[in-house]
């Protein structure tokens, strides 16, 4: 049986302890306890969330477990120095250590992600790349796997993570069939930046929503502002200056972002070449699509499908 510590503190974020359904379900659906959850704290105790929710912990001395996950923290939390050292000897003593979030703090106070590949959530991803230089920060990724250390982006993520661990452990059969239980994707598609392209855009009016909408199924057409204007209803003068002041953003370049966003989904997948992903997504060419990456992510669409490679390995 496999032991899996939860590291909790004063604060945390209640919904990192989502991921312990994960290994609850893994549990049940072999009819036999091949994981034991345990939460542990410095001080023992009720431990109460951000939420006002208070989890009965035992306190932590002995750092050696399967798997120790650090929960979500606040911003502003900062580990004491003793949670710092237990972090540090769990590293040797564990088979993985894993952060939730912004669990992430924890482990970059504790010095644990020096010159490794992270994420985080993306609303803090740059704060930290700041602090913590010498982080190797992904804003992008729902989780990575740097050695033994594992990393996951925002607190649903943390259920993402803790399937690819199950996954691990007792391979994709195992791991498929917690992920129906759950009513989550087994391995979901696409990074942090699948909050969308829609979504971030925003706009107020049927018309321009309506415009998007149309962009958006008819990725492979030209999609010129007369195309996106008849699509709206509008004369093409008139939805250019009612498209930028709703969305912040020119047509042409609302257009590359769904562009973008397909694409990139495409190539995570892993299915299709990369000149069927840029004529599927309307790029025209492979050139084309590199240099909208390149502008989008800071890197080129092969590099964005090794990553994904890198992560199910």
């Amino acid at each position: 049986m496999q032991r899996v510590a939860f590291l909790l503190f004063p604060g945390f974020q209640v919904m990192s302890l989502a991921a312990a359904s994960v290994f609850e379900f893994a549990n049940i659906e072999v009819k036999g306890p091949i994981y034991e959850m345990l939460y542990i704290s410095e001080t023992g105790g009720k431990i109460v969330s951000s939420l006002g929710l208070a989890v009965e912990t035992q306190a932590f001395d002995n750092p050696t477990f399967d798997t120790l996950i650090v929960s979500g923290a606040p911003q502003e939390a900062m580990p004491t120095e003793k949670e710092r050292l237990f972090m540090r000897e769990a590293l040797t003593h564990s088979r993985r250590l894993a952060s939730i979030c912004t669990g992430t703090y924890f482990l970059a106070h504790a010095g644990l992600l020096d010159g490794r590949r992270a994420t985080t959530h993306w609303i803090v991803a740059r704060d930290i790349q700041k602090r913590f230089p010498k982080i190797k920060m992904d804003e992008d990724r729902i989780f990575i796997i740097d050695g033994s250390i594992w990393t996951s982006a925002g607190m649903t993520a943390g259920v993402d993570l803790a399937l690819a661990m199950v996954e691990k452990d007792h391979g994709i059969d195992l791991a498929r069939a917690v992920a129906k239980k759950l009513v989550v994707y087994h391995r979901r598609a696409g990074g942090q930046s699948q909050f969308s392209a829609l979504l971030e855009m925003d706009p107020k009016s049927d018309r321009i929503q309506s415009a998007l909408a149309y962009a958006k199924r008819n990725l492979r057409a030209p999609l010129s502002v007369e195309q996106l204007a008849e699509a709206a209803h509008l004369s093409p003068r008139q939805f250019s200056r009612a498209f930028r002041s709703e969305t912040g953003q020119s047509p042409a370049k609302a257009v590359e972002n769904l562009r973008v966003e397909a694409a990139r989904l495409m190539m995570e997948e892993g299915r299709h070449s990369i000149d069927v992903v840029a004529q599927e997504t309307g790029f025209a060419d492979r050139e084309r699509m590199r240099r909208a990456f390149l502008r989008a992510f800071g890197q080129p669409p092969q590099a964005i499908r090794r990553n994904v490679q890198r992560a199910e390995l």
